[in-house]
């Protein structure tokens, strides 16, 4: 199978790497050849934390600017700053909701216009599926799963080889018990509003 590039950016704290676990064994349930890789960073103090992805016959992880096939942004400054792996062909998956760096809460620095954001990113790449993926997390009753309302998502666009059933068991086996139930409907969210966006 031809290798299909995935690049995941967060901040510190936001999941990425429960999201890219979940991703990981819903490949193994579903047979596809699949290698992952992470960069942390200063995750504990909000810094950037980077999931490579590669589903199918790969030699590595290493996914090089302009060679992503898909972008999922947990955080839409961080999805911009991402925009470099991006291609012509590349399908960016967003969140809107924005978290502030620490230099624009003491006021050394301004947030980008999230509008601006969305039409320099659309600019660039084949499509752009840009939602409040926060205030879904909220109503699946945890506001921490903003990943998993982005993994529903990314799992609607069909650009990955793996299915929804797979995922969702992937969710049940990497799941805290007590987070299961409001990381399966984030899941769920997820998808039917990458639906309505599609």
């Amino acid at each position: 199978m031809k290798p299909i590039r995935l690049v995941i950016v967060a901040v510190g704290g936001q999941g990425n790497l429960l999201a890219s676990s979940v991703l990981g064994e819903a490949a193994l349930l579903a047979g596809v050849e699949v290698k992952m890789s992470e960069i942390h960073g200063m995750a504990q103090r909000g810094g950037v934390v980077e999931s490579a992805i590669v589903f199918g016959d790969a030699k590595s992880t290493i996914i090089s600017n302009g060679e992503a096939d898909v972008l999922l942004g947990f955080e839409p400054s961080e999805t911009l700053r991402a925009l470099g792996k991006c291609n012509g062909n590349t399908v960016v998956i967003t969140n809107l909701s924005p978290l502030p760096p620490f230099t624009v809460a003491i006021g050394r620095g301004v947030y980008p216009d999230i509008e601006n954001v969305q039409g320099l990113i659309r600019s660039k790449v084949s499509r752009l599926v840009a939602f409040d993926a926060q205030a879904l997390a909220k109503e699946a009753g945890n506001v921490l799963a903003v990943n998993m309302v982005l993994l529903g998502a990314l799992i609607q666009a069909g650009i990955v080889p793996v299915s929804a059933d797979h995922v969702r068991t992937a969710i049940k086996t990497r799941t805290k018990q007590e987070f299961l139930e409001s990381n399966q409907k984030a899941f769920e969210l997820g998808f039917a509003a990458a639906g309505q966006a599609l």
